[in-house]
């Protein structure tokens, strides 16, 4: 009877190019990620202009939303948390996101919740700047101000741990991040607990540090 040659598995598609900017939030903790991951020779971080129509981030991610990756074999991944996941994966590492099924979609949660902080954030400042100043809704920025608040609240009252890097910490520290640039709220002396925590988890990840956001850098 003859043996039956074993196939080889096919190689999983690597990444190989990250479209983001150096101010984007969500941009930002796939550089945390990449940097933990000791993947930071293998993947190009190529910039993007979401007001470009002719950038082909619209044609990597119809949505034309950063951060996106692509992959060697053409396929894009977008949104931060999908990107993330594959690159932990892909690394071998799996040290970014839990393996029990209820505690990884917890964990998932809690990352959506800072998420929603940042992006939050994101829409306040897009009011000032898309608007003309008598076009502005203060109804808009107080509703967004709510989900920002809230959720500082949410995680306050439970923190991650500020010595282990993972899901949950990287978009909570890239959060308070572009909370800090921006400023479309005070935080830091409402929610002091948050505060020193940002200060641990930046002395204790060397990447984020790394990732900081320009201070020239006004778009």
């Amino acid at each position: 009877m003859t043996a039956r040659a074993t196939q080889p598995r096919p190689a999983k598609p690597a990444p190989r190019t990250l479209r983001s900017t150096l101010t984007s939030p969500f941009g930002r903790k796939v550089r945390i990620a990449i940097e933990v991951l000791d993947l930071a020779g293998r993947i190009e971080v190529v910039p993007a202009d979401t007001r470009d129509e002719g950038d082909s981030l619209r044609a990597q991610n119809p949505l034309g939303k950063m951060p996106c990756l692509l992959l060697d074999d053409g396929t894009a991944l977008y949104d931060s948390r999908v990107i993330i996941e594959y690159l932990d994966r892909w690394s071998g590492r799996d040290a970014l996101l839990p393996a029990p099924a209820l505690t990884r979609a917890v964990a998932q949660t809690r990352a959506a919740l800072a998420d929603g902080i940042a992006d939050a954030a994101l829409l306040m400042v897009y009011e000032g700047r898309f608007r003309e100043p008598a076009q502005i809704s203060q109804v808009w920025l107080a509703h967004q101000r709510g989900k920002v608040e809230r959720g500082l609240a949410e995680m306050s009252a439970n923190l991650p741990d500020a010595n282990v890097t993972d899901i949950v910490s990287i978009s909570l520290a890239c959060a308070l991040g572009y909370l800090d640039w921006r400023k479309p709220v005070e935080w830091r002396g409402r929610y002091p607990a948050l505060t020193g925590w940002l200060e641990a988890f930046a002395a204790h990840e060397p990447a984020f540090n790394a990732t900081r956001m320009p201070q020239e850098v006004t778009a």
